[in-house]
């Protein structure tokens, strides 16, 4: 019996499902497993789809989860109203601008705030749901704005001496004709509302919102519009230094706050699995058994393999200061995306994680979750809304809030 168990091995490790089963293994051995520290209530995980809204879905999940915190009550906030105004306005602007102010998809936390500020909201269920008047089940703004773009661009840079008055009503009858009409009034658990009597309604102060920074390009401690062309309000953010702003986020966590996050996820490090990692790229070379000449030569699909396989492995870069205003001013930390901080963990190494509600609906290994680090966040940060009670009291007093 003893002479056939080396046998039976050989059997079963030669054997395709035994082989299979050790490399599934292998292959998994770096997979994150989370242990959560900290995790704040949000509302449920929601699909942009084939929309460049990511800033008016994270900003009213921010702002669910900011009224579930202040009232305990859970609302679902129409992302098209938001839309509906906010393209209008853009478009104003681009018009008065002579088409020298971009026109396109993207915004920030800041449009959503001044929109409700000025509008107010209503709930999702006031508005045709997202993608509806085009006979799809989630927004799809590709033919959307391959009209209205043009149009708006032909307003714009008219060569006539002066325009019409029909332009903002033709452009109005496009914006209801995809996103549906913004309503004057509505119903809502059996009480009438307009939209700023709804906004008024749900427990919190707009007024208690700011946005928060950090580049040396201005002075610390004083507000400046971050200049990327979806902020094209030009709304002001309270500039301080990297290490206060990511103490910032902390202390919001600590004291049952989330953050509206806006960042750059365009990097290596951002995976589609749901992960935020600030590879360390040399140092990951040689873990992946690539040398420098072998790393140059690899697609960047096969670098990215590479890198994902490494997982809690992954060596990372420590943030700066002077790095993050290196790659701003050379257009490699950008305005990609907007998401909702909600949460912290850890990993089975230790390493924290900050946990991030996307907009891409239940997609990647924690079903619309992200888990981004602490490094990443630092290096990656573009701007971020909070409530200013967050704040740790002596950053405010620096600030004058």
């Amino acid at each position: 019996m003893r002479k056939l168990i080396p046998i039976l091995l050989a059997v079963l490790v030669a054997s395709p499902t035994f082989a299979a089963k050790k490399k599934q293994k292998d292959e998994n051995s770096n997979k994150p497993v989370f242990t959560v520290v900290k995790q704040l209530p949000i509302t449920s995980i929601k699909n942009q789809n084939r929309s460049g809204t990511c800033w008016a879905y994270s900003t009213l999940s921010f702002f669910e989860s900011e009224i579930l915190k202040a009232t305990g009550k859970t609302y679902d906030l129409c992302e098209m109203f938001i839309a509906n105004h906010d393209y209008m306005e853009r478009a104003e602007l681009t018009v008065r601008m002579h088409g020298d102010s971009q026109f396109a998809q993207g915004g920030s936390a800041g449009d959503v705030l001044i929109t409700i500020k000025n509008h107010g909201i209503c709930p999702e269920d006031a508005m045709p749901l997202p993608g509806t008047m085009t006979g799809d089940s989630l927004a799809n703004f590709n033919e959307f704005f391959d009209v209205m773009s043009p149009y708006v661009d032909a307003v714009a840079k008219s060569k006539a001496k002066t325009i019409s008055s029909q332009w903002k009503p033709a452009l109005q009858g496009i914006l209801d004709a995809y996103l549906g009409k913004v309503p004057e009034k509505f119903k809502y658990e059996g009480v009438e509302y307009t939209p700023k009597t709804f906004a008024a309604s749900l427990g919190i102060d707009w007024n208690d919102y700011v946005s928060i920074t950090s580049y040396t390009h201005h002075p610390f401690y004083t507000s400046f519009p971050v200049e990327v062309q979806d902020n094209w309000r030009w709304d002001h953010s309270y500039n301080v230094p990297m290490d206060e702003m990511m103490r910032i986020i902390d202390n919001a966590l600590d004291n049952g706050y989330t953050v509206a996050w806006g960042g750059d996820v365009s990097e290596e490090g951002f995976t589609r699995q749901g992960l935020g990692i600030l590879y360390d790229t040399k140092k990951a070379q040689s873990l992946t058994g690539s040398d420098q000449a072998r790393w140059l030569k690899l697609q960047p699909a096969e670098k990215r393999n590479l890198l994902e396989s490494l997982g809690v492995a992954a060596p990372e870069m420590t943030p700066s200061q002077e790095q993050r205003q290196k790659e701003f001013d050379n257009w490699e930390l950008t305005d990609d995306h907007g998401m909702h901080i909600y949460g912290l963990a850890k990993d089975q190494n230790g390493r924290e994680y900050y946990m991030v509600k996307n907009s891409w609906g239940e997609t990647g290994d924690y079903k619309g979750i992200w888990y981004m680090t602490k490094a990443f966040v630092a290096a990656k940060t573009m701007d971020f809304m909070i409530n200013k009670k967050a704040i740790p009291a002596d950053i405010r007093q620096k600030l004058g809030i």
